[in-house]
Order: C-alpha cells, then sequence, then structure tokens
C-alpha cells in the first residue's frame, strides 16, 4: 500500500507572516513620528503671518538706514553686537531683539533693546548654545517701526576677528 503522503501548502502562512510583519513596520513607524517632537519658529506662528504686511512696511522703512545697520558675533569675548545708525540712537528707540534657535525653541530669548549713543548695543553670548541662531531686531523711532532679521552662528572659533554680517532685507 501506497500512503499518500500530503504536503502543506506553504503560501497562507507566507502571506499571513508578510501582513503581520508589514503592520508592525507601520506601527513601529506611527509611534516613531508621533514623539518627534516639532517646534514652530514661535508660539504665535500663524498670528504673526497676518500682521506680514505690517511687516513688509517696517522692511521697506529700514532699506533706508541698511548701511548704517550690522549684527557681529565675537567668538573670543563670546557677545553679539547689534548696531543702529546713530541718528536713530540719539532719538531714544524702543525695541526688542529676539534670539531665536531654530532647532531648539526652550532656548529663545527676548532681550529689551537699549542701545548706547553710538548706537550699540552688546548681548551677553556665553550662555547661547553653539549653533545657528537668528537675530531679529525690532525698534521704533518717533513713531516709526523697523525690524531687520539675520542668523548667525555662534561657537565658532574664528581667531581675534569678529564675524560681521551685514543688513540686507
Amino acid at each position: 500500500m501506497n500512503q499518500l503522503q500530503t504536503k502543506r501548502n506553504p503560501w497562507p502562512i507566507v502571506i499571513i507572516s508578510y501582513f503581520v510583519v508589514f503592520i508592525t513596520f507601520v506601527v513601529i513607524f506611527i509611534v516613531f513620528a508621533a514623539r518627534q517632537r516639532t517646534d514652530l519658529v514661535r508660539q504665535d506662528y500663524y498670528e504673526e503671518e497676518i500682521r506680514f504686511q505690517h511687516h513688509i512696511d517696517r522692511v521697506s522703512r529700514t532699506r533706508a538706514i541698511s548701511a548704517e545697520l550690522g549684527i557681529a558675533y565675537d567668538s573670543r569675548r563670546q557677545f553679539i553686537t547689534v548696531t543702529l545708525p546713530v541718528a536713530q540712537a540719539n532719538r531714544q528707540p524702543t525695541g526688542r531683539i529676539f534670539l531665536y534657535c531654530p532647532s531648539d525653541a526652550r532656548l529663545d530669548q527676548n532681550i529689551q533693546l537699549a542701545v548706547d549713543k553710538q548706537g550699540l548695543q552688546l548681548v551677553d553670548g556665553k550662555k547661547l548654545q553653539a549653533g545657528l541662531w537668528k537675530v531679529r531686531v525690532e525698534w521704533s523711532v518717533n513713531g516709526q517701526e523697523f525690524v531687520f532679521n539675520k542668523s548667525i552662528v555662534v561657537g565658532l572659533q574664528t581667531g581675534s576677528q569678529a564675524s560681521m554680517i551685514h543688513f540686507r532685507p
């Protein structure tokens, strides 16, 4: 008597295993993506977009004085120098200096603008994390508002020279 040996078909097990592995990877990816921290540039990002036309007007006024504006980071002494026009410095400008860290919004800083008679203000950079920082200066003089933005790299040792970045809107 010949005994018939029955072979099991492997395809149902292969197909089920494929779907189990696929679903496992999808679940792992979703958990990984959900745990990633996403920071906006600022907390009131959407409200800031609404005020964009006001910003364009301020940038237009700033272009007229752009040759007298500047931001410098001195890596040796670890401070940031903000430069405003001397004519505006003598009229007691009011405003703020915002330091944004694109990689971590928790490190952002907001500093009161207090320039001297030469239009200079030094900002301590010793506590700033090394890397890219975006500096935004907003000020007003006699009812006219101005703004300029520049990016600086903190923590690079470039010898005794400061890295000077001039305003170009």
